[in-house]
């Protein structure tokens, strides 16, 4: 039988002391009970000998200290996981949030998880197509990486994170991949768009969606991505699943943290942010990954809006530390209506290298890479020093360049948000581009490749 105490002490906001306490630990799950029967709900925040701190999940208005009792239940957030999660739609505590049924659950997980031991850990190897040529063919995303977004006010990571939750996938795996979609701290135009978008796509059958909206507490914004991380490993390491987690805006989830770490009255870090938001932000990103024996796997897309389009910001920067790469997106090519504006230079996937080449993509795909991006970069180059300088100043080479520069981004790079590019359709696209230039340009691929590939194209253009 869980004891109940009447020793409330102390009400400021969303937080709550009670005194004379015995064996409650930190993160346990508290119900407090109203003289009317009322439960509201909450969990402990830190203890201190008998003296517990408790953040309530919703406000405390009206909460009578003498009154009421609470109950410490001795566990800590519980999500109640099936299969049958696929295809629904829950709030940031997992509740259902589409009018279906309660979930009957396989089991109840923890949703703080447990922490991978690292020699259990396979190494990310394999291509995951999101059938975006930028990302797919310059910046692969490799299955159990952790790439995150980094987006700005205004711009569409919105229609881009819709756009790789439908259309990736595993190529030549019979295993079944699924996507869990969590949003945090949207508005609720937002989440009727995600919702609205994932059924009208069909997608909606294979995701699971968590939707976290700015008006509902703090505290339940700092549990939705791990409710959503709860429900990946479930599909993935016990139903062997390819899982593909997408978490939207981890800049609102570490504003929620900055805003009970200050309620809490801790010393602030940089920015104001709480000094242990690394700590914080690597127990999320590192629940991404494979395991040794293990079909199923988590891949993770964590994507973030950048503060005045600040890289240097705590949360960017952080992420940058603790994830494998980067896509970034950029506001001029947004303002040029190029779609989706992603950067491609700036943009880094650190294990491209490990999911690309034969047998996996195709065996120029690393060579028309390097070529691309040298390509792309020149004439990047070469258009900033006629705006400098003029056109005049520019040599026939330096204008090849320039051209190539507004191809790049007009035909590979904008594609738009439904248009679902095969690699080998990227790949294409690239010898088409590369074919611009001169033969004797492309030094960064081998001859027999350009005999082979590029010979091709031009026959194919003639």
């Amino acid at each position: 039988m869980l004891k109940e105490y009447r020793t409330i002490k102390e009400l400021v906001g969303p937080l709550m002391m009670a005194e004379g306490v015995e064996g409650v630990t930190y993160d346990e799950l508290v119900e407090i009970r109203e003289a009317d029967g009322n439960i509201r709900r909450g969990k402990v925040l830190e203890v201190s000998g008998d003296t517990a701190l408790v953040q309530l999940f919703e406000s405390s208005n009206g909460l009578q200290m003498d009154t009421s009792t609470v109950r410490f239940l001795g566990r800590s957030i519980e999500l109640s996981v099936s299969e049958d999660m696929l295809g629904r739609v829950f709030d940031g505590m997992g509740n259902p949030k589409d009018g279906g049924p309660a979930i009957i659950p396989d089991k109840r997980m923890d949703i703080n998880g447990t922490p991978l031991n690292p020699a259990a850990r396979d190494y990310p190897s394999e291509f995951i197509q999101t059938g975006i040529s930028v990302i797919d063919g310059l910046n692969t995303l490799v299955r159990g990486q952790k790439l995150p977004v980094f987006s700005g006010s205004g711009l569409p990571h919105a229609q881009l994170a819709t756009q790789i939750a439908r259309q990736a996938k595993v190529l030549g795996q019979d295993t079944r991949f699924a996507v869990v979609f969590a949003a945090i701290g949207i508005t609720f135009e937002e989440a009727d768009y995600f919702i609205s978008d994932f059924k009208r796509t069909g997608a909606i059958e294979r995701a699971v969606l968590f939707m976290n909206l700015a008006n509902d507490p703090a505290i339940e914004r700092i549990s939705t991505p791990r409710m959503a991380l709860t429900a990946a490993e479930y599909l993935a390491y016990e139903k062997d699943m390819h899982v593909l987690v997408i978490l939207t805006d981890i800049t609102n989830y570490a504003e929620a943290l900055r805003e009970v770490s200050a309620a809490r009255k801790e010393v602030p870090g940089r920015r104001g942010y709480p000094g242990y938001l690394y700590t914080d932000l690597a127990s999320m990103y590192e629940r991404a990954g494979r395991i040794d024996g293990k079909e199923g796997s988590i891949t993770q897309i964590p994507i973030l809006t950048m503060p005045e389009d600040d890289k240097t910001h705590p949360i960017p920067d952080l992420t940058g530390y603790i994830t494998e790469g980067q896509i970034i997106l950029n506001r001029d090519l947004y303002r040029r209506g190029i779609t989706p504006p992603i950067d491609a230079l700036p943009s880094l996937s650190r294990l491209k290298d490990k999911g690309i080449g034969e047998g996996k993509t195709r065996k120029d795909h690393a060579s028309t890479m390097n070529q691309l991006f040298a390509a792309y970069s020149r004439g990047k180059d070469a258009k900033e020093l006629a705006v400098i300088l003029g056109e005049g100043s520019l040599t026939d080479m330096d204008k090849k360049y320039a051209a190539f520069s507004d191809a790049f981004e007009e035909q590979y790079v904008s594609q738009g948000y439904q248009t679902d590019r095969s690699i080998e359709e990227t790949l294409n696209l690239g010898w088409d581009l590369l074919s611009m230039l001169p033969r004797s340009e492309l030094r960064r691929i081998r001859d027999d490749m350009l005999d082979e590939f590029l010979q091709k194209h031009e026959e194919e253009d003639n």
